[in-house]
């Protein structure tokens, strides 16, 4: 079985609640589907290391890729403290002289939170997607991961497919069936997620000991955001728009027939 149609019955299996008709017809026609060459990248979870395909949707920019997920507290205004009692781990901000989970000032030295802050004595930590009519100082200007869906993904696979900063992602579980929207809100590595993310996936969200080592379907669809953060029914309400606007479960399934029928004419 082809990749493409591996993808659309998992989705099947695990949405019930997304009516799928067999043999269904979209509105909108399709060419008959060809498995396209993944693009072949690592992916490391708990100290196991393994090659994760990135495969492109046929007639779409849209792409995805099944892999574990990490959990990621960025944007959090608790993710981090000075004594590391913050919901991660300090180590994960980075080190003196090479921060990036947190904001610092022109020295590199960390800022802190202030008694007007949400959390004062906590870091401020950041999110490579922010609220730009806010100051930068501003625990609330950056996605916090404890309330907002989101996905990390790294510059070599979102620069080259034009994904975006604010882009939606259908993310799903594939052991329970859970899915959620979210935003690309986080530069970082393959298979990355929020703390609010894993908590819509049924998948333990502590930052420091939970996450997921397989059986997470990432579908991404680039050029779908408006490069600036979103509230969560924001985001659910726009995923449902943009996902029946791409032709819906039924476009693709009815895809994935034709090509199935066109392969067994044309033999192995």
């Amino acid at each position: 079985m082809k990749p493409l149609r591996v993808l659309l019955a998992l989705i099947a299996l695990a949405s019930p609640a997304l009516p799928i008709s067999r043999g269904a017809q979209s509105a909108n026609s399709c060419s008959p589907v060809k498995a396209m060459l993944p693009e072949i990248v690592p992916f490391s979870q708990g100290g196991q290391h393994s090659r994760v395909p990135i495969w492109q949707l046929p007639d779409s920019q849209a792409f995805y890729f099944i892999s574990g997920m990490a959990i990621d507290a960025d944007g959090s205004p608790n993710a981090y403290h000075p004594d590391d009692t913050g919901l991660d781990e300090l180590s994960n901000a980075g080190a003196p002289g090479r921060w990036d989970g947190i904001i610092t000032d022109r020295e590199g030295t960390p800022l802190i939170q202030q008694e007007r802050d949400p959390f004062p004595g906590y870091y401020i930590s950041c999110t490579s997607l922010a609220d730009e009519a806010k100051a930068f100082t501003d625990p609330t200007a950056y996605v916090d991961a404890s309330q907002i869906p989101y996905v990390a993904l790294p510059r070599e696979i979102a620069d080259p497919r034009g994904m975006r900063l604010g882009d939606f992602v259908l993310v799903m579980n594939l052991r329970n069936g859970r899915s959620s929207f979210a935003i690309y809100a986080d530069i970082g590595t393959v298979g990355e997620g929020s703390i609010a993310l894993a908590d819509a996936l049924g998948i333990s969200s502590n930052a420091r000991h939970g996450g997921a080592s397989d059986g997470i379907l990432y579908v991404s669809f680039p050029g779908s955001g408006n490069l600036r953060p979103r509230t969560v029914d924001e985001i659910q309400s726009e995923g449902e728009t943009l996902l029946s606007r791409f032709g819906g479960m039924s476009k693709l399934v009815s895809c994935a027939e034709r090509d199935d029928a066109l392969e067994s004419r044309s033999g192995p």
